[in-house]
C-alpha cells in the first residue's frame, strides 16, 4: 500500500509564492514520476507539472515559467514551487505518482490534495 500526502497550500496574495510537498510512503521500491494537477471549482482537473526519476520536466502552457517542479529521491518527495501567483491559480491542487513497488506491482496513486486560494 502505498500514500501520497500533500502540503503546502494555503491563501496568498496576487504576485506571493507557495511550495507544495508531496510525500509518498509505503511499499515502494522505485517512483517513476511525480505529477501534479489542479481542479478549480467547476473546472475540469488539469495537468500543471511532472518530473521523472530521470530527471525529464514538462509543464501546463498555462505556467509560463512561474512553477518549478523537483523531487527528491532520498525523501520520496515532490516539490512544486508556485511564484508570481495569480487569482486564475486557485485551485486544489493534488499530487500523483507512478509507483513500482515490491512484488512487481505498478501502479499510479493520487494524494488527497490541497487547497490554494490566490486573493488580496
Amino acid at each position: 500500500q502505498v500514500q501520497l500526502v500533500e502540503s503546502g497550500g494555503g491563501l496568498v496574495q496576487p504576485g506571493g509564492s507557495l511550495r507544495l510537498s508531496c510525500v509518498a510512503s509505503g511499499n515502494i521500491l522505485t517512483i517513476y514520476n511525480f505529477s501534479w494537477y489542479r481542479q478549480a471549482t467547476g473546472n475540469q482537473r488539469e495537468f500543471v507539472a511532472v518530473i521523472t526519476s530521470r530527471d525529464t520536466l514538462d509543464y501546463g502552457d498555462f505556467v509560463a515559467g512561474r512553477f518549478t517542479v523537483s523531487m527528491d529521491k532520498d525523501k520520496n518527495t515532490g516539490y512544486l514551487q508556485m511564484n508570481n501567483l495569480k487569482p486564475e491559480d486557485t485551485a486544489v491542487y493534488y499530487c500523483h505518482a507512478k509507483i513500482l513497488s515490491d512484488g512487481g506491482l505498478e501502479y499510479a496513486y493520487w494524494g488527497e490534495g490541497t487547497q490554494v486560494t490566490v486573493s488580496s
